[in-house]
């Protein structure tokens, strides 16, 4: 796939790994909306003010019928740590290292800085309609005021 995945695009159902050891994939919450928000650490600045905002939103998404699931390419057991530090409601997966959903969506792909090349995370947010398509996508996300565009997004689908 070249660039990002975008609306009208049915969401991948690759399965990923849980904090507590289990998995979870896309078609897990047919029936219902799910926001997926992939991000490119745990206990980064940014990474952990978006976490901490879909944390704080989480009961106004339920109440408009809508799942949250943050994803990054950390381990389990580093999720584990993130959500006890910050107090995180919202749950988290593990993306595969490779042939993950994040490679799926074409947004784990190769980025500069300081000069040097390496293969990152591009800060991305799907809202997935109840039958699995993706009805908005938000690539390269600014945080400050996303989780609350999201939930208004989310609450007009």
């Amino acid at each position: 796939m070249s660039g990002f995945a975008e609306a009208g695009q049915p969401m991948p159902d690759i399965a990923m790994e849980t904090p507590d050891g289990g998995s979870v994939k896309p078609s897990d919450f047919k029936g219902k909306k799910l926001v997926i928000f992939f991000y490119p650490k745990d206990n980064t600045p940014g990474c952990t003010t978006e976490a901490k905002d879909f944390s704080a939103l989480q009961s106004d998404f339920e109440k408009a019928g809508v799942a949250l699931l943050g994803v990054s390419k950390d381990s389990p057991k580093k999720h584990q740590n993130f959500i006890a530090k910050h107090d995180l409601t919202t749950p988290l997966a593990t993306d595969a290292e490779e042939g993950g959903l994040s490679d799926a969506l074409g947004i784990w792909t190769e980025k500069q800085m300081y000069g040097k090349t390496y293969m990152g995370m591009v800060r991305s947010t799907y809202l997935v309609d109840a039958d699995g398509t993706i009805a908005r996508a938000w690539n390269k996300v600014k945080v400050k005021g996303h989780a609350e565009e999201v939930l208004g997004a989310a609450k007009a689908l």
